[in-house]
């Protein structure tokens, strides 16, 4: 599983598997806010954290579809189906290959991108916690809904149809414990939530995929 992990981030890098796409979709999205919503540097700082987690997880939304396809086109999918390793081992793998590629990165550029939001300085580590609790939750989600949709015709836009729904309990937590921690109010309840969501979709999820990968392969 080691092996497959380092094989999908190798692809992620070398052959344009996503990798810097959802950096270069998360800077767009906050550097047009502005222009948007005008440079009222009040009415930026007050929506700075839902501007910032829902560009975070619509970066996260954009490779989400490259998780199995590619290795359903070229008859990967299925060696890795009948192989020794768990099947749901292989749907971990891929999410953990995906945060890395995509979560992790948003993560640590977020706090810096939070300047161009007027971000208040009491939410840069907040964003930062929020962000690194809840976008593994988002990579495997997705990673479910990819499962759903592999080997589909324009299965990518089903898949934002299915996933969008299920990222909108991490969104709301997230956000919100972004901004109690500007307020100074108490953050422990969000942030727990999203450490539930997290696991939960960790200890579940992988059980999910893997059946939906094995009823799309029959």
């Amino acid at each position: 599983m080691i092996a497959l992990l380092l094989r999908d981030l190798r692809l992620a890098i070398r052959a344009g598997g996503g990798f810097g796409l959802g950096l270069a979709f998360f800077l767009i999205v906050v550097v047009l806010v502005p222009f948007g919503v005008g440079s009222d540097r009040a009415l930026l700082a007050a929506i700075a954290p839902g501007i910032l987690w829902v560009g975070a997880l619509l970066a996260c939304l954009l490779s989400l579809d490259r998780i199995f396809a590619l290795d359903h086109e070229d008859g990967s999918l299925d060696l890795l189906a009948t192989a020794p390793i768990p099947l749901e081992g292989v749907v971990a793998m891929k999410a953990a290959a995906h945060w890395v590629t995509t979560g992790l990165p948003l993560t640590l550029a977020a706090p810096g991108l939070g300047l161009l939001l007027n971000l208040p300085a009491a939410g840069y580590g907040w964003l930062a916690a929020s962000l690194a609790l809840g976008t593994p939750a988002l990579s495997m989600i997705g990673s479910f809904g990819a499962a759903l949709t592999v080997g589909l015709k324009r299965g990518g836009l089903l898949l934002s149809l299915l996933v969008l729904p299920l990222y909108v309990p991490t969104l709301i937590f997230g956000a919100e414990a972004v901004a109690r921690g500007i307020d100074g109010r108490d953050t422990g309840t969000p942030l727990l939530m999203l450490a539930a969501i997290t696991l939960a979709a960790t200890a579940l999820l992988p059980f999910a995929a893997a059946a939906a990968i094995r009823i799309n392969l029959r």
